[in-house]
């Protein structure tokens, strides 16, 4: 049975202005993954890096819903799984080895989001993956590493293996499974989501259709991907979005806390 949540607390005397308003938008992600309708219930993640040389990350609670998270009850954990602060509630184990390669060896990656939709996972089991014919698939274009399912992400000898599948890529499309996609903040990792989760919805409307696809050449394609690759790494475009959908989220649902 779980635990009654607790109330959201102030800013604990410990925790820098930093790192909570680090946790406060990661609770925001959280609950707007839920009103997109993103999520798997109880399961996936979201994780954080924090500042430092360490590594240390932040990861929801295992067992509560994502609108159930708060900036209070983020977990702190290190790159094994370790919980560094007290807490009631522990971490999913399936999260770690997948965050903890990406956030061991990517410097440039401090957010990472892993989801399996119904859209998206129907893409990932097809062979071919993304399609690169429509808007957002153009998007995606050269920008997706593909790792082959080999069951359940529990072990550490996996890491290696997805960390030669992603590459230098932010995205990366779990075979037969889901996608995971990773950038520099928590705002442009949410856009990216989207991006790709879009692409995964048009492609499964339009596989359903009868009729020859207007297929894009490769130029367009990776004038597309260029293009959105740069307006999420050099502009506020990102932030813009993400802060534009939490105030959809709070205008309908009221505020998170």
């Amino acid at each position: 049975m779980n635990r009654p949540i607790e109330p959201v607390p102030l800013k604990p005397a410990q925790c820098s202005d930093q790192e909570w308003a680090l946790r406060c938008e990661l609770a925001e992600c959280y609950h707007l993954i839920d009103y997109m309708g993103w999520t798997e219930t109880i399961f996936n993640h979201i994780s954080a890096r924090l500042p430092g040389p360490a590594h240390h990350y932040l990861v929801n609670p295992f067992g509560l819903n994502y609108d159930e998270v708060t900036p209070g009850n983020l977990l702190k954990v290190d790159l094994t799984g370790v919980k560094l602060e007290e807490s009631p509630y522990d971490a999913n184990p399936a999260g770690f080895a997948l965050h903890s390669a990406i956030h061991g060896a990517r410097d440039d990656i401090h957010c990472l989001i892993h989801t399996h939709t119904t859209e998206v996972s129907a893409v990932a089991q097809k062979k071919r993956g993304f399609s690169h014919n429509d808007f957002y698939g153009a998007q995606l274009f050269g920008r997706c590493g593909y790792h082959t399912f080999e069951g359940i992400t529990l072990f550490a000898d996996e890491k290696s293996r997805m960390l030669d599948s992603i590459g230098d890529k932010h995205i990366l499309v779990l075979r037969n499974h889901g996608v995971a996609v990773g950038e520099s903040t928590i705002a442009k990792t949410f856009f990216l989501l989207w991006t790709v989760q879009r692409a995964a919805e048009i492609q499964c409307q339009a596989e359903s259709m009868h009729g020859e696809d207007s297929v894009l050449p490769d130029d367009v394609r990776q004038k597309c991907a260029d293009l959105t690759a740069m307006l999420i790494r050099d502009s506020g475009f990102a932030q813009k979005f993400f802060d534009g959908m939490v105030r959809k989220m709070h205008a309908n649902k009221g505020p998170s806390w």
